[in-house]
Order: C-alpha cells, then sequence, then structure tokens
C-alpha cells in the first residue's frame, strides 16, 4: 500500500487522465498559464537534466504545474507531498526520507519545487532542510513560485552549497489547483488584472558573485510562448570564479607536505604558509579560482580520531563545519562517513632507520667467497673422493693384485690437488687415472670461482645485512624501536593496532614513543631502530645528520610499509568547490607537476637548513673512505685471516711432530 506522502512515479497515470478530461472540457487562462509553465519546467528538466533522478516536491497532486509535469511523462524518481512528510514523527520521516536521494549507483540527482499551490514556502524550506540538501552540492534545484519568494528560497541555508539553483517567478498569484470532483468548476474567479499574463522571470543563484558569498541573479523575462533555447545550457556551468570568497583551511605541520609558522599572537590559531608541495597547490588553485584563504593550525597536532563517532582534531573542525577543508590527511573508513575526500598524491611508506650496515670481520675474509653450506659440501667431496678412490684401488689390488693405495694417500691427494699442489697420481690402473682426471677437472672449477670470488671480497668488503622492515627487526636479538609521538595517531595508530599479522601486533606490542632528535641518539648508540616516514626523515637526516661530503651514519630502509593507498585533502560534507578542486588536482598530476614539486621543495629545504646552522660533523662515525675510493691498496687487515690460517697450520704441524716424537720414543728399546 502506497503511503499518501510518499508516492513513486506509478501514480501519475491518475493525475495524467484527470488532467487531460478537464483540458478538453474547458480551457481557462488560469489553467493554461499553469500548463505553460509545466511544459517549461519540463523543457527545461528535458534538455539540462537527462537521466537525473528527479525529486517532485509539492503540497498538492492537484496542483497545475505538478500534474502538467507528469502528464508529460517526466521519469520522475520520487514525487513528495512536502506537508504530509513534515507531519510525521521522526522515526516515520527518516524512514520515507531514507531513499529520497537514490542509491550510490546514482550520479545526477534534481529537486523541482513546486511553490504555486501554496502562498507559504516556508514548508518547502523546512523539506529541504529535513532533506539533507546541504550535504549534495551537485543537486541540481529548480523551484516554480511568486516573485516574493525568489530570494527567500534561492538564499536559504539549506541551499548554502548548491551550486545550480534556479528560480522561475510567476506573476504573484496561486495558480489554480484542479478540483478535487470532476464536475466542478476549474479555478476561482479571479481578478482580471495579470490573469492572461504569460510573462515569466528566471532567476538564478550565483554562489560567489556577491564579492564571494551568495547572490541572486536575474537571467532573463521569459514570454511562455517564446523560443525556449536559452535555458538549454542554463544548469551546465562549473565554479570558474569564486570573486574573492575566503575558505578556512585547518592544517598539521608535516613536510614535505605542510609546513608553516605560528604567529608571535597566536590568534585564532593562524599561522604563516612556508614552502611545502600543499601550499603551491593552494597557491595555484587560489590563482586559478580567485579565492582568498587563512591557514588555522589544529591545536593538538591532531589529524583526527573517533570518539564514538565524533572526532577530535582536523577531522572534527570538518565535521562541525568550523572549516572549509583541511590539508594533508589520511583517509579511513570512519572519517569518510563524515567528511569528503580528495586524493592528491601517494602516500609517504612508513620505513625504518637504522645505523648504516657495519663492516664484515676482515679475518673471515678467506671463508667469505664461499657460504657455509658450499664449504661443508667441498669438504664432504675431497672425503667421499678419497674413500671412493681407495676403495677402488683396493678392489683391483684384490682382483689382480700388485701395488695397493694406502687410504691416507689417496685422501691427501684429493686435498692437494684441491690446493693446486698435488702429489703424486696414487693410482695403479686406468680407472683410477679416469677418477683422477675428473676429480682435476673439478678442482679446477673450484679453485677458479674461489680465486674472482676472493679477489672481489677484498676489494669491495662486505656489510651486514641491513634493517629492510619489520621482519628485520625482529631476526635482531635485544633490538628496540620507536616512533615520533605525532605520527602515532589516527590512521597510523589504526594501522598497527588494528592489523591481523602477527609481525606487526609484535612491532606494535614493543613500540616506543619518542621525538625524531632523541630517537636517532639511540640510534647511534646501536640496537635501535626510528619507524617514520620516508620523505620526512630523509630531510631530517640530509639537514642535520649528514656532512659536507654526503656522508652519514644512517640508513633508512629502501623497503617501505604502505599504511594507506594516498594522502589527500578532506573537505567538510557538501563543499560546492570540491568538485572543481578534483579536476584542477587530476590535472596537476598528470602534468607531472605533483612529483616535481614534492622533490623540488625536499631538495630546497635540506639546502636551506644545512646553509642555516653549523653541521653536527660528529654525525658520520664511520670509516667511508674505502667506499669513496676507485682503488683498494689491501693491507694486513685484509689478509689477516691469511696469517691466522698460517699460524693454525703451524700449530697442529707442531702437535703431529710431538706425536710423532713421543710415538718413537715409546716404540724405541
Amino acid at each position: 500500500m502506497l503511503l499518501p506522502g510518499y508516492h513513486i512515479v506509478a501514480v501519475a497515470a491518475t493525475v495524467v487522465s484527470v488532467t487531460l478530461v478537464v483540458s478538453q472540457d474547458m480551457i481557462d487562462p488560469v489553467e493554461q498559464l499553469g500548463v505553460d509553465v509545466g511544459v517549461m519546467v519540463g523543457h527545461v528538466v528535458k534538455h539540462n537534466l537527462p537521466g537525473c533522478h528527479l525529486v517532485l516536491v509539492t503540497t498538492s497532486y492537484s496542483s497545475l504545474v505538478t500534474s502538467t509535469l507528469l502528464s508529460m511523462g517526466m521519469e520522475a524518481g520520487m514525487v513528495v507531498e512536502a506537508g504530509w512528510v513534515l507531519s510525521q514523527d521522526q522515526l516515520a520521516q527518516d524512514h520515507l526520507l531514507q531513499g529520497l536521494w537514490g542509491d550510490t549507483r546514482t550520479t545526477c540527482r534534481a529537486l523541482i519545487l513546486d511553490l504555486t499551490a501554496s502562498n507559504s514556502t516556508e514548508l518547502f524550506l523546512r523539506f529541504t532542510v529535513l532533506s539533507g540538501l546541504r550535504l549534495r552540492s551537485q543537486t541540481v534545484v529548480v523551484a516554480i513560485g511568486g516573485k516574493t519568494g525568489v530570494k527567500e528560497v534561492l538564499l536559504h541555508h539549506s541551499l548554502r552549497n548548491t551550486i545550480h539553483a534556479i528560480y522561475l517567478a510567476v506573476p504573484d498569484f496561486t495558480l489554480y489547483s484542479l478540483p478535487s470532483h470532476g464536475n466542478a468548476r476549474l479555478g476561482r474567479d479571479l481578478p482580471q488584472e495579470g490573469v492572461t499574463s504569460e510573462r515569466v522571470w528566471v532567476y538564478k543563484r550565483c554562489l560567489y558573485c556577491n564579492n564571494g558569498e551568495a547572490h541572486v541573479k536575474f537571467i532573463q523575462m521569459w514570454n511562455i510562448n517564446s523560443n525556449l533555447q536559452f535555458m538549454d545550457n542554463i544548469l551546465h556551468d562549473q565554479i570558474q570564479n569564486m570573486f574573492g570568497h575566503e575558505l578556512r583551511i585547518v592544517a598539521v605541520p608535516y613536510f614535505p607536505y605542510m609546513d608553516f609558522e605560528r604567529n608571535s599572537n597566536n590568534l585564532g590559531n593562524m599561522v604563516k604558509p612556508k614552502d611545502s608541495l600543499d601550499v603551491r597547490i593552494i597557491e595555484t588553485f587560489a590563482d586559478k579560482l580567485n579565492f582568498t584563504y587563512k591557514i588555522h593550525a589544529e591545536p593538538n597536532r591532531s589529524f583526527g580520531e573517533d570518539r564514538k563517532g565524533n572526532f577530535t582534531g582536523m577531522i572534527g573542525q570538518l565535521q562541525r563545519e568550523e572549516t572549509d577543508f583541511s590539508t594533508i590527511v589520511a583517509p579511513t573508513p570512519g572519517r569518510l562517513k563524515v567528511v569528503e575526500y580528495l586524493r592528491g598524491y601517494p602516500s609517504d611508506p612508513l620505513t625504518v632507520t637504522s645505523l648504516k650496515p657495519a663492516l664484515l670481520p676482515p679475518h673471515l675474509a678467506l671463508l667469505r667467497p664461499f657460504e657455509g653450506n658450499l664449504w661443508f659440501a667441498l669438504l664432504a667431496s675431497v672425503v667421499a673422493w678419497g674413500v671412493f678412490m681407495w676403495l677402488m684401488q683396493r678392489a683391483w689390488w684384490w682382483v689382480a693384485g700388485g701395488r695397493s693405495v694406502r687410504f691416507n694417500t689417496a685422501l691427501l691427494f684429493g686435498w692437494g690437488a684441491l690446493l693446486e699442489q698435488p702429489p703424486s697420481n696414487p693410482s695403479v690402473n686406468d680407472s683410477g687415472r679416469l677418477l683422477v682426471g675428473w676429480w682435476l677437472v673439478f678442482c679446477l672449477i673450484i679453485d677458479t670461482g674461489f680465486r674472482s670470488s676472493l679477489v672481489s671480497h677484498l676489494t669491495v668488503q662486505g656489510t651486514t645485512k641491513p634493517l629492510d622492515g619489520f621482519e628485520d627487526i625482529l631476526e635482531r636479538n635485544s633490538w628496540k624501536w620507536a616512533i615520533e609521538p605525532w605520527l602515532y595517531k589516527g590512521a597510523t595508530l589504526e594501522y598497527f593496532s588494528k592489523h591481523t599479522s602477527p609481525i606487526v601486533k609484535q612491532i606494535y606490542s614493543g613500540m616506543e614513543v619518542l621525538v625524531a632528535d632523541e630517537a636517532l641518539k639511540k640510534v647511534l648508540d646501536g640496537g635501535f631502530s626510528l619507524i617514520d616516514h620516508k620523505n620526512y626523515i630523509e630531510v631530517v637526516v640530509a639537514s642535520w645528520y649528514t656532512d659536507t661530503h654526503g656522508d652519514t651514519s644512517f640508513y633508512i630502509s629502501n623497503k617501505g610499509i604502505s599504511v594507506i593507498a594516498a594522502f589527500g585533502w578532506g573537505f567538510r560534507q557538501g563543499a560546492p568547490f570540491l568538485s572543481r578542486f578534483l579536476q584542477l588536482m587530476s590535472r596537476l598530476e598528470d602534468a607531472g607537476l605533483i612529483n616535481y614539486w614534492t622533490k623540488e621543495v625536499i631538495n630546497r629545504r635540506v639546502k636551506q637548513n644545512r646553509a642555516a646552522s653549523t653541521l653536527n660533523l660528529n654525525a658520520a662515525k664511520q670509516d667511508t673512505k674505502e667506499d669513496d675510493s676507485s682503488e683498494v691498496v689491501l693491507g694486513m687487515h685484509h689478509l689477516q685471516g691469511a696469517f691466522y690460517l698460517l699460524i693454525l697450520g703451524c700449530s697442529v704441524a707442531s702437535l703431529n711432530l710431538l706425536r710423532e716424537i713421543f710415538a718413537h720414543i715409546r716404540s724405541s728399546p
């Protein structure tokens, strides 16, 4: 059963039949004027709003304008009787208005207000407030009524975000409604003055024409019987000039995206912007669209945390419509419910800042050309070949007799061939010689690989494994890590606290909160890492912890962890300039200016920081001269492993000599 206040377009057939019957029986000037105005509105809808979801609001279904629109087959999404909806309780109103604007697939919406059947616009304006029109700036509003209601409607606060709104002003008398009974007389007796008037005044809401404020602009006085082509593009213009409208912006300092200086008087938290990516974009938009702006700092440097649906920080100011938009902020599911979002640039990934990888111990340089498993495989091969050689020669001796081969002789030959100093060939037959030949080929390959790898390792010394991710941190024993307090809020805190990965959970449980300077001092002491955004920490390290040669003790991981897909700006819901900002942002990104400005801002800031203060020359503690040299002269510290090996060999030989002497003494009579 359909409710009388909320009918879909299926009710149009009944109204159409009544209109057609009446129009055939009698033609009245008032009726004709109402029908002509309806035709005019239908023309506007047909040529300006094709395929849009239409919401027709009236106070009476028997209104001549409403009935004419329906009789023209207007594809309305909703036909609403405003008075009946407003008479319901809150729960019923919420239910009735739930599907008013269509679903998420709806891309074009229009609201038609038929004020011709009522002497007061208050009812309609209450409905526009209740329907949440302010949240849908792209919704087109077409109002039809008397001239006295032009400013009252177009300048009403419920339309404060509406970009496209026109008012068709008919003569200042109430158009007559269709009779409730078919045989009743159409309309009342009217004053003859103005009854046959065919003039309609067209007004348009101009969002910023009055020195940046809303203004009612007269378009044209239209004759009903004249050509309507001038109306075809009346609703297709975009925001091109904001006429100096002042936008209020809230910001949190986060270089290179946003940076500013606080005013000394701190009046209203206003700040002086410094060169940064967001400032450049805002200045470009302001020059293009002709608006002014004031930037205010968020007092607690908070992006926005959810407190049971009420947000703090920048998101909270946007939610309460205290500001128009914010600079860099991350989108989260909770935030997107209360603000609009404009994607601006790729997100700044989280990186791990630790000490630069240290040089590996020089005394192990001889072992480093081969991995441990290769050394074990090589040792096993020597022993296995010696045993196999001994067994083959032993089998030949058992069959043919003659000279046999001792086990230690076969084993030492395999070891000597590997060292390129083999003793005499121990084989006594052709099969043994064939085995020796293949062993020599094997030794040639192994020796060539070892020699070339040893030269490269002695020329360029290896370093320890760098910390490139959370997994590397957890692999180190007794390792600690921290994050900055201003960063450990909002989206970043939500990422760590809600992530299901065991690795992220372990990082979250051991996280410390320290400012960058304090954390970097702990990093220099060793066993500590700082988790921070890549672009931000690179500026800090390059500015204050890098010497004039570009050397630093810190290593910033190449592997980043993306907390969110992209960074951008937050807007209060219904901001009318959002779509225009989106177009301009897309043009900047397509032109490559976003990436170019980001790199330029970072390089310029680093130069300014280094020039403005004395560098900490003790920051680069490690010896990096070898990295800068094109030639390496081998020294004692490079080959100390060979000397250790020599000493070990001499010690083993000495112990063996003592064993032989002791055995000889015992065997002597």
